[in-house]
């Protein structure tokens, strides 16, 4: 039997769309939809300024239905403007512009080359991310081109920041967090870390890599204020970018950021990076960068502290009106991240983490890739649009340059017209607030910071002790005093040499420079190939910081009475994201030891918790006692630890790594042969121990090892044996790395 419903019985209800994170018709309404990203890709690929003009008609019609804080504020434009040719020139403005922290992996090279081409080419910034760059790029091309970030960042990864990277740099840019996931970590899963990728970040292919949230050097203002002075020493002729996001009081951390001598602070708007972020952040973390910024600027200003940095500010600035509204509320410099990226061909996929980008932007796949359409021309005319709609504002506003125009809130209003029930609830008092000595100090940056650099030992001493080695690779030793307010000594040194040689450095021990008493903070940071440090006494924290293919030796003073290996004799956060080098440790390290490693071959005496956190790369060897959590998110090199009481499987994070005692491989010769240098240059006695009875002692030793890192070195060495080469060895591990769903990393 046949039954006929009426149609209000079966006809069902649809479900609402959502459209939280990626547009749909009848769901959310964005700023980035098909009109908008069609309007926008046509016209710089056209170099279409009406095209654009309807691009940013549409946008701004589209703050005023409330996506946006600034969409509430009228600027007060003239009746009579001024004419455009009496305003600062778009040359001039692009000059301000920068694109935005997007690593090389998480977009593709071509991609990321793209953006570094254009923003040269218009005398602003790109910017590298927290993957690190090819040192190919660092020269120019035959056509002129230079495919360099003029922004090298650096993040809680430290992946690929050496003396080299930084040298090259013409502003460092320290990430403290990230506007669209304040508080959280980012991660780069296994599948996207092609050979490629891994080798321009120090690490291993297919192996997942986690950039946790904080730096490990960084636990307080004036921890920041020493990694300020650290990046200064590794190139004086940079600028150091500090960037924070837009949270609630944001601007009382400014104001210690300014203090400690950052020259650029960066508020970061919730809405950039959310490409890869996790949905609840996109939608509940961070403000909106109108409040940061506001508040920061504000708070520079009470303090008399706004002369002497530059503020930046980035976030979903999409048109020229959004300029003027952030120069007003106090930015000199912005930033652009997605719409330069929809420029090159993104339709907003939000696919960015799974490798599987349509139009092959972010992507690493070789056969996506080649979807790629974008052209550096094609955000050229983007910038030079945007410049120019922002000439159009400070015309009507009656302004002639930009330094004119920052800090203006007087020439804002609340818009107060709208209806909506919450845009009636909404007070910009505060963000419209005026602080009273706004007349009387200045508004924008007019000066320089001091950075203290003159007071430095290597410009007091060292240049002038090793101008020889330096300029004619002459070897020399020289022996010196150091006290403990001597800090980053070397850096200077190191960043001359680097200047000169680039990556290769000098000869092993050109220069030998034996130091005696207690070295400062960061002493032997970002050293280069071709210097051995060697210290007679102790060192504060963050020895070997950076640590780029120098030597480095600390042992007890002669005077010293203690038993070396029972004694703490450097501080903590040694050879902090260290990726190249070898050190010799007579004694114990304090904590954090080794934290994300990506080179070095240490050799110390004990040291505390968290040892060999985050480790990517390297060897280290430890003849004593560990604290606890070692090996705590370690992803590659290998460590050995003397367990001499016998508990360190207690102390060990077992999460990404597995433990084994030394068998008759190349493990032992490996930590032998270490412990033999390490006698050689320190006189150790805890090594002389091990190594007269090393039959015995040898049993004590236990391999730490990552289980991806180990399945990735084995199937790499398995297709070298099938006789493929290591090019190709590594690429066929990873492709079938990828395609292994039981892997740990990237799934």
């Amino acid at each position: 039997m046949i039954v006929l419903l009426k149609e209000s019985r079966w006809k069902k209800e649809t479900l609402d769309p959502g459209g939280h994170f990626s547009w749909r018709k009848e769901g959310e309404e964005h700023l980035y939809d098909p009109e908008t990203i069609y309007l926008l890709q046509r016209a710089v690929r056209e170099n279409d300024y009406q095209l654009f003009k309807k691009y940013k008609n549409k946008l701004n019609d589209q703050s005023s239905k409330m996506l946006t804080l600034r969409g509430l504020l009228e600027p007060e434009y003239q009746s009579d403007p001024i004419p455009l040719e009496e305003v600062e020139p778009a040359s001039e403005i692009m000059k301000r512009f920068k694109t935005g922290a997007m690593s090389y992996g998480s977009i593709n090279q071509e991609a990321h080359e793209a953006l570094a081409i254009a923003m040269n080419r218009i005398g602003g910034k790109s910017n590298t991310g927290e993957g690190g760059e090819d040192p190919d790029r660092f020269e120019r091309d035959l056509n002129g081109d230079l495919r360099s970030s003029a922004i090298k960042q650096v993040a809680s990864g430290r992946f690929g920041v050496n003396a080299h990277y930084l040298t090259n740099a013409e502003e460092i840019q320290i990430k403290m967090a990230q506007g669209a996931k304040p508080g959280e970590g980012g991660q780069l899963p296994g599948r996207k870390v092609y050979p490629w990728i891994a080798e321009t970040r120090g690490t291993t292919p297919g192996v997942g890599l986690i950039s946790p949230p904080p730096h490990h050097d960084i636990y307080s203002i004036e921890d920041l204020a020493q990694l300020i002075h650290d990046l200064k020493n590794a190139n004086r002729e940079a600028r150091i970018n500090v960037k924070l996001v837009s949270e609630v009081g944001v601007g009382t951390v400014a104001a210690g950021v300014a203090k400690g001598k950052a020259d650029v602070i960066l508020i970061s708007g919730y809405d950039g990076g959310t490409g890869a972020s996790p949905r609840t952040s996109i939608r509940h973390a961070g403000l909106p960068w109108e409040l940061g910024l506001s508040e920061t600027h504000q708070t520079l200003v009470l303090n008399n502290l706004r002369d002497r940095v530059t503020l930046e500010t980035d976030g979903k600035i999409m048109t020229g009106k959004d300029l003027a509204v952030a120069a007003m509320l106090g930015a000199e410099e912005y930033g652009f991240a997605t719409t330069p990226l929809v420029a090159l061909g993104c339709v907003m996929m939000r696919v960015c983490s799974k490798n599987t980008c349509p139009v092959g932007v972010a992507t690493q796949d070789p056969e996506l890739r080649k979807k790629f359409q974008g052209k550096p021309e094609h955000v050229v005319n983007f910038m030079q649009f945007m410049a120019e709609d922002f000439r159009r504002e400070m015309a009507a506003l009656g302004f002639r340059s930009v330094n004119e125009l920052v800090g203006r809130v007087d020439k804002l209003k609340q818009d107060k017209s709208r209806e909506h029930w919450k845009a009636k609830g909404l007070d910009y008092s505060s963000i419209l607030y005026q602080p009273e000595n706004a007349k009387k100090t200045a508004i924008y940056c007019q000066q320089d910071q001091d950075h203290g650099l003159d007071k430095s030992l290597d410009l007091r001493e060292l240049l002038e002790l090793t101008k020889e080695a330096v300029e004619n690779g002459v070897q020399i030793e020289k022996n010196l005093n150091i006290k403990n307010t001597d800090r980053v000594v070397g850096t200077i040194l190191g960043n001359e040499i680097t200047k000169r040689y680039g990556a290769e450095g000098l000869k092993e021990d050109t220069i030998r420079l034996n130091f005696a008493g207690s070295a400062g903070q960061s002493f032997a940071a970002y050293l280069p190939k071709g210097i051995t440090f060697r210290l007679k006494g102790d060192s504060n924290d963050y020895l070997g910081k950076g640590l780029s293919g120098a030597r480095v030796i600390v042992e007890k003073s002669e005077k010293s009475k203690f038993k070396a290996e029972n004694n703490i004799i450097i501080g903590n956060v040694a050879f902090f994201g260290a990726t190249a080098g070898k050190a010799y440790i007579e004694g114990k390290a304090g904590e954090r030891f080794c934290v994300r490693n990506s080179g070095v071959e240490a050799v110390v005496e004990g040291l505390g918790d968290h040892g060999c956190e985050y480790m990517t790369g390297g060897r280290v060897v430890v003849l004593g006692q560990v604290g606890r959590n070692f090996a705590a998110g370690m992803t590659g090199g290998t460590a050995y630890v003397f367990d001499i009481e016998a508990d360190f499987k207690d102390k060990a994070n077992k999460e990404m790594v597995e433990l084994e005692y030394l068998t008759e491989t190349e493990d032992e010769v490996i930590v032998k042969e270490m412990i033999k240098e390490h006698l050689k240059y320190t006189g150790s006695e805890r090594a002389a121990e091990i190594l007269n009875n090393w039959q015995e002692e040898k049993e004590k030793f236990i391999r730490v090892m990552p289980r991806d890192y180990q399945r990735m070195i084995n199937a790499i060495a398995d297709f070298e044996t099938q006789g493929l080469s290591r090019k190709d060895a590594l690429m066929k591990a990873f492709e079938e790395n990828a395609h292994d769903e039981a892997r740990v990393s990237g799934n």
